[in-house]
């Protein structure tokens, strides 16, 4: 502080106004950029809306913003409201202001503040995780399933990756398996995650799922797909020389385009489908193909 405290005058009135000041300004700089940024900004986050796994991630997102948009605007407006209050007016005069030895009530809201916003983000994060699948892989025996599989059994997909590329089986038509993903609109898709060779990662961002393909584990994540879409697979795990090529394509679309997708792909598949395993959620290939 630059200016010195009067012998017997108590600094205290005006150390209340300067943190009056800090407060009422963190208010205002809350309650402008908090609903603008998430009203504006919020709804156009990642990953979209192209699932109901996705969109949740979007919600998640904006109660992040929520919490985080506060927090960072305390600590922006102390640190400006201190560099304004307390600079120093006159460079010639250097006086120390009062030595500060603590304030009990300061430390008791800090700690009062940062703990119930850890402990409600924790119960939050747990609560949503165990909502609609959460998009994630949980492996073969998945504790988080959405409700609207028990009424209506989902349409099974296995992911199939190897270096460097992913290939897709569907075991209820046949067990034929494509080079691209298609997907019916407006259905709950019970991912099989898996792999043949070394680790990869099965990631359709758009759709907000995510999960890991490890060989000889049968890794399973949900996704309830909303309308036609678009959407890129990537391989989220560093598998190899040509990791950084390793996606494709996928689409969304109606469930009558689909039918007639996959029927056409039975057709086209068929000799292939005759030699290949038995469908099964997890393969063990001989490895001395690749390793000569």
């Amino acid at each position: 502080m630059s200016a010195a405290t009067t012998p017997g005058q108590d600094p205290q009135p005006k150390r209340d106004h300067h943190w009056r000041n800090v407060v009422i300004l963190w208010l205002l700089a809350s309650a402008i950029f908090d609903p603008l940024i998430l009203i504006v900004w919020g709804p156009g986050l990642p990953p979209g809306n192209a699932s109901v796994q996705a969109h949740g991630q979007v919600i998640d997102n904006q109660v992040l913003f929520g919490v985080a948009i506060p927090v960072a605007a305390a600590v922006i407006v102390y640190f400006a409201y201190v560099l304004w209050a307390f600079r120093e007016r006159n460079p010639e005069v250097v006086v120390d202001g009062p030595p500060i030895r603590g304030n009990a009530t300061v430390q008791f809201w800090w700690l009062a503040i940062t703990t119930t916003i850890v402990l409600f983000l924790a119960a939050f994060g747990t609560i949503r995780l165990l909502e609609d699948g959460s998009g994630g892989g949980q492996g073969p025996s998945p504790i988080a399933v959405p409700a609207s599989a028990t009424k209506d059994p989902p349409l099974q997909v296995q992911v199939i990756a190897q270096q460097w590329e992913f290939t897709y089986r569907y075991p209820s038509y046949g067990g034929v398996e494509t080079r691209f993903l298609e997907l019916p609109a407006n259905t709950l898709i019970e991912f099989h995650v898996t792999s043949l060779d070394v680790i990869h990662s099965f990631w359709a961002y758009k759709l907000g799922v995510k999960a890991d393909a490890n060989p000889g584990v049968d890794d399973v994540a949900y996704v309830h797909t909303v309308g036609p879409t678009t959407f890129t697979v990537h391989c989220a795990e560093l598998c190899g020389l040509w990791h950084g090529y390793m996606f494709n394509s996928g689409r969304v679309v109606p469930k009558a385009q689909f039918a007639s997708w996959i029927a056409q792909q039975e057709r086209t598949y068929a000799p292939a489908t005759k030699v290949l395993p038995p469908y099964s959620k997890t393969y063990f290939p001989s490895p001395l193909r690749r390793g000569g």
